[in-house]
């Protein structure tokens, strides 16, 4: 929601003559008028001063050079030349002043409203929401001018976040004519003649899993007890929706989708990437209705071992539509009204839960890494507003579907690179050197007996994670680990799955909802008839590939882990299929963005009535300029700025990830647990700011006390010291509640008076410092 980083972005990397050679890079914009240009080379990105973003626009492609360093050290650059202006549309409201028209862009990295001439304004009234194109870029001394290409309604119209969104990250919202009239032509269901060549499978009770919400079924699964080897396992069936036999290679159905790439989900709202009719129709695998599928046929050893998979077209009939809490439900007692209700089935879903453990006790065998995280829900009225933002809870039923599907995903990677065949394998590789140096330094820093080596295993990480999981920094600690690891990636190049702690992984189990699992279901049947797939002559992919294709061609490489059997050779072939996954990379980038930004102004919304008020929250992150905590309550973010923190110099200490205070000693890193009010919410610019109104008595205690001094000031001898950490490490839930039973019964108003006592002493001791503005 706030931005995280306010110029940390930029590092130091000037050469020794102080510039460098001219680069190209994409420019970034930022809400006070400054921005920078994000190199395609992946070096540190460039700063441009408000004259410099003066003639450009957020996201033009530019050649630039360094020009010289800015007071506080950030290399500083001009724009030598515009090589792009991509076609982009902008979105804002309608304002008239002084008689001239103009666009306030709702994205404030544009920093620059839009002339409107008189007469290109349409039919929009003044404060709606349009959508502007350029006509005239912005020039050193002159306002870009554009005229209104689109009316999307008034501000607080229900969804008008969702309509902002997909128009701001270019999201394709709107099918072609030809899509549609292809999808039209399509049956209402499986016909006679779709059978021929298919596996039947209508008598196996085949059952979908889903959230309660869902609308789109592409799994289903059956397990039954059988010898595998010569001892017992399970034979496990995994039957993934047929997308591929409905939607052919270069149709028009196939262009709007590889467009699309990825279903986007908003809160009340989904984009899909396929027609209704196919997502929640013809491909979905509802119950009682024949569906066509892929399966994936395993045997499962009884230690969670995969003895032997093979892959199959099949038609099937779905026995029956469970939900997560249902299933969760049975398992946990099965002699219960739910499973009184599903009683044929009870059974099946017995055998599932134990293939489930097996799979699970494996995936403890690899190190896999499985650290726990807290996802939410945003709950919302038939208006649109939040009424409650809950956590996900994740159960017994989710992590068995999870680990059915994982099963699938390896197989299918390893039936691809058996094939020899090009493909898209799913890459998450290890850290970078950069990010395993900064991690080491972290860990030692605060005390962890362990460490990574310099080709770490994911077992490593999730080492680190058993060890420290009791300690009262274990969120800090479980937070470094993650933000250590790069993104996953669709390429043709295999080299592995480091999470996951696979040697080759791949997407197979949603093709109604994502692209890449679409061509992975079309290169199985490929290898299955002995045949070769060809990849279509599609549009190119548009802003979003050119953004990421260079940023990512560094980490689309040969493998680096171990050799892969199936070693595939730069040609035309690969190289097209590098730029599919790019293209999918890039989409499943954009479509978070737009989900993440839809949530960040519904929060800003709902949080708008709660301003002044107060709650308790955990520290997310640290920074230079202050830091972001998440309320206990509501599950929202927001930035402290550092010049809330208090009358004294706070310094960031990158090794610890925490800010620290130069004369109390007071820390604040991730977990740290803090009492903030809801002091201001910007809509536009998706950011919550938060006041510190009460420090908590332990960290000011315990701070002094690290530095020596009593309640008193008097000073401490360093065991005494120690002794006193550890009590306030070890202060008790009842100790916590009588601090705030005492903070309560004295009252709001002395409590107040109290803060702003203290406050004023502290400036009183702290006159002729500046405090750190960040």
């Amino acid at each position: 929601m706030n931005f995280r980083k306010e110029g940390d972005h930029i590092k130091n990397n000037v050469n020794s003559s102080g510039l460098l050679d001219e680069f190209e890079g994409t420019v970034q914009g930022h809400r006070d008028g400054h921005g920078f240009v994000q190199r395609d080379d992946g070096e540190a990105d460039i700063y441009l001063p408000p004259n410099e973003m003066r003639a450009v626009l957020h996201k033009d492609r530019v050649k630039a050079r360094v020009v010289r360093q800015d007071r506080r050290g950030r290399p500083e650059g001009r724009v030598v030349e515009i090589v792009e202006r991509p076609e982009q549309p902008i979105i804002g409201r309608l304002l008239h002043e002084g008689g001239i028209w103009l666009v306030a862009p709702e994205d404030k990295r544009y920093g620059q409203d839009v002339l409107i001439p008189k007469g290109a304004t349409g039919p929009a009234k003044v404060g709606q929401v349009v959508v502007v194109q350029l006509t005239e870029p912005p020039a050193l001394f002159g306002q870009p001018v554009g005229r209104v290409k689109e009316v999307l309604g008034e501000i607080d119209d229900p969804g008008m976040e969702i309509e902002i969104a997909v128009r701001k990250y270019g999201v394709p919202h709107e099918f072609s004519a030809e899509c549609l009239a292809e999808a039209k032509a399509l049956p209402e269901k499986v016909r006679p003649a779709d059978k021929k060549g298919r596996v039947d499978l209508t008598d196996i009770p085949l059952v979908t899993i889903d959230g309660e919400d869902a609308r789109d079924f592409d799994d289903a699964v059956y397990c039954e007890p059988a010898k595998v080897g010569r001892g017992k396992g399970w034979r496990l069936l995994v039957a993934i929706a047929d997308v591929s036999a409905y939607v052919r290679t270069g149709s028009a159905i196939d262009i709007d989708a590889y467009d699309r790439a990825t279903s986007v989900y908003f809160p009340r709202r989904v984009i899909p990437m396929l027609p209704e009719k196919l997502s929640n129709g013809l491909c979905s695998l509802n119950p009682e209705v024949e569906r066509l599928c892929m399966v994936c046929d395993m045997l499962v050893a009884a230690d969670g071992e995969i003895y032997a998979y093979q892959f199959y077209p099949a038609v099937m009939f779905s026995h029956a539509r469970f939900t997560y809490t249902e299933v969760a439900a049975i398992l946990g007692n099965t002699r219960g009204p739910e499973a009184a209700k599903r009683k044929d089935r009870v059974k099946d879903l017995l055998n599932l839960a134990d293939v489930y453990k097996a799979l699970l006790k494996q995936r403890g065998k690899r190190g896999a890494v499985d650290f726990e995280t807290t996802e939410t829900q945003i709950i919302c009225d038939d208006a649109g507003r939040i009424e409650k933002i809950v956590p996900r809870t994740r159960n017994e039923a989710h992590r068995l579907i999870e680990e059915a599907m994982l099963a699938a995903n390896v197989c299918s990677a390893d039936f691809i690179a058996e094939g020899k065949h090009p493909g898209l394998f799913r890459v998450h590789e290890g850290p970078t050197p950069e990010k395993k140096e900064i991690l080491r330094g972290y860990l030692k820093a605060m005390g962890v007996g362990l460490s990574i080596t310099d080709d770490p295993k994911p077992g490593e990480f999730q080492a680190i994670a058993e060890a420290t999981k009791e300690r009262p920094d274990a969120q800090q600690i479980h937070t470094m680990l993650l933000r250590s690891m790069q993104q996953a990636i669709y390429t043709p190049f295999n080299s592995g799955h480091f999470g996951l702690a696979y040697e080759a992984y791949t997407h197979f189990t949603s093709p109604i909802r994502r692209y890449p699992d679409l061509l992975v279901h079309r290169v199985i049947k490929a290898i299955l008839t002995k045949t070769r797939y060809q990849l279509p002559m599609l549009p190119t992919p548009g802003e979003a590939h050119a953004k990421l294709a260079k940023r990512l061609a560094s980490r689309v490489k040969a493998p680096t882990n171990k050799p892969q059997k199936a070693t595939i050779a730069p040609t035309k072939e690969v190289l097209a299929w590098e730029a599919a996954g790019l293209h999918c990379s890039a989409n499943e980038r954009r479509a978070d963005e737009a989900s993440r930004d839809v949530e960040a102004w519904l929060k800003c919304k709902y949080m708008r009535e709660h301003l002044g008020e107060e709650y308790g929250g955990v520290v997310t992150a640290a920074t230079t300029f202050g830091i972001f905590v998440t309320l206990d309550a509501m599950y929202v973010e927001g930035l402290v700025h550092i010049t809330e923190l208090g009358g004294e110099y706070f310094k960031f200490d990158e090794m610890r990830q925490e800010l620290r205070g130069e004369r109390t000693g007071i820390r604040y890193a991730i977990g740290t647990r803090v009492r903030v009010q809801v002091s201001r919410v910007d809509l536009d610019g998706r950011k919550i700011d938060f006041r510190l109104v009460r420090e908590g008595e332990d960290l000011t205690t315990r701070a002094m006390k690290d530095k020596g001094a009593t309640s008193g000031g008097v000073p401490v001898k360093a065991s005494a010291k120690r002794g006193s950490r550890h009590k306030a490490e070890a202060a008790t839930s009842d100790q916590r509640a009588e601090r705030s039973t005492a903070a309560v019964a004295a009252g709001p108003q002395s409590a107040m008076q109290a803060f702003k006592s203290a406050v004023k002493k502290a400036a009183n001791k702290m006159k002729g410092r500046k405090p750190r503005r960040g």
